[in-house]
């Protein structure tokens, strides 16, 4: 008897810790297929944030009345991921951006289709795993992306020629996919890459919600973290992040935050911008919240990268 009671409690423990692994992974990794499409104007920010919520949305708005053509490819892990593309001229640069968490690109890639089309290039925006038309439930928080914008670049040189330039940008989670990107083998083929407002590694981020804005010690909820990632998603969420990838970068970056960010905490963009060795940029706009930096300071923000693009575009 004393054996079945001490087995019972075992294994009910152990259903519970399986129990809290699929319910955390479930909040942070996976998406249903209800939930794959995000409503574009859901935002959630502050007060002061109005005006710039305004402009964000009236983006939302021109994106989706824009014509697009609509394109796939197969990822390394067998995923059929979407994309949209705007053509502005035959022999133009191709800009690939990528939206963030939970998210989607109309959402998130209005800003910079706006400043991609002023700049005269042809566009691609891309429904990253699991949400929008890409197929996948699993989101892994640039670790498997990073991979799918390698295919993405390929699918880009495979259409328009070996003779292609190609900028990567992303926002958010977006921004920290296309940063760890940076460590890979990357074709000659891509100049530069922007990122805004990007974490520095999966890891980092995750504690930081754990410990800020649920109110869990994060050294008590990270483990459940890890645990569900690896159990029920398939991967190990220390597997890399972009504070390490830009150490190993070969192509110019450009790094851009808020520094009201209540999200994606400010200082990670100097801890990334320190950590990268080559040609680098720096901008930071104050006053701005989570993905709002554009919109807070038009002007600067869309000629500071401009700039940025242009000189790598040229070498």
């Amino acid at each position: 008897m004393p054996f079945l009671i001490i087995g019972g409690a075992i294994l009910f423990v152990l259903v519970s810790l399986l129990a809290v692994c699929r319910w955390v992974y479930e909040k942070a990794f996976y998406v249903p297929k209800h939930k794959k499409f995000a409503d574009p104007h859901a935002y959630f920010g502050r007060e002061k944030d109005e005006e710039c919520r305004r402009r964000l949305y009236a983006l939302v708005d021109m994106l989706a009345d824009t014509p697009a053509e609509d394109v796939s490819i197969v990822s390394y892990d067998g995923l059929r991921l979407a994309g949209h593309y705007y053509h502005h001229a035959d022999g133009a640069p191709v800009k690939i951006i990528f939206h963030g968490w939970r998210s989607t690109y109309l959402r998130d890639c209005g800003g910079g289709a706006e400043m991609a089309w002023h700049a005269g290039y042809n566009l691609l925006l891309v429904d990253q795993r699991a949400l929008g038309g890409s197929e996948g439930h699993t989101i892994t928080f640039g670790i498997k992306e990073k991979y799918d914008c390698l295919s993405w670049i390929q699918y880009v040189i495979d259409r328009f020629g070996e003779d292609v330039k190609i900028i990567l940008g992303g926002i958010s989670m977006g921004a920290a996919t296309v940063l760890m990107a940076s460590a890979l083998d990357l074709p000659k083929n891509v100049k530069c890459i922007s990122a805004d407002c990007g974490f520095t590694s999966p890891e980092a981020i995750i504690r930081k919600v754990c410990r800020e804005d649920m109110g869990v010690p994060d050294w008590l909820g990270f483990p459940f973290v890890r645990l569900g990632a690896r159990i029920f998603g398939g991967f190990s969420i220390r597997d890399g992040g972009a504070l390490e990838a830009v150490k190993h970068a070969k192509v110019p970056l450009m790094i851009m935050h808020g520094d009201e960010d209540d999200f994606v905490p400010f200082s990670m963009c100097h801890e990334i911008y320190n950590a990268i060795p080559g040609e680098k940029v720096l901008l930071t706009v104050e006053g701005a919240g989570h993905g709002l930096s554009y919109f807070e300071e038009t002007e600067r923000y869309e000629a500071t990268l401009r700039d940025f693009e242009s000189r790598a575009l040229m070498q």
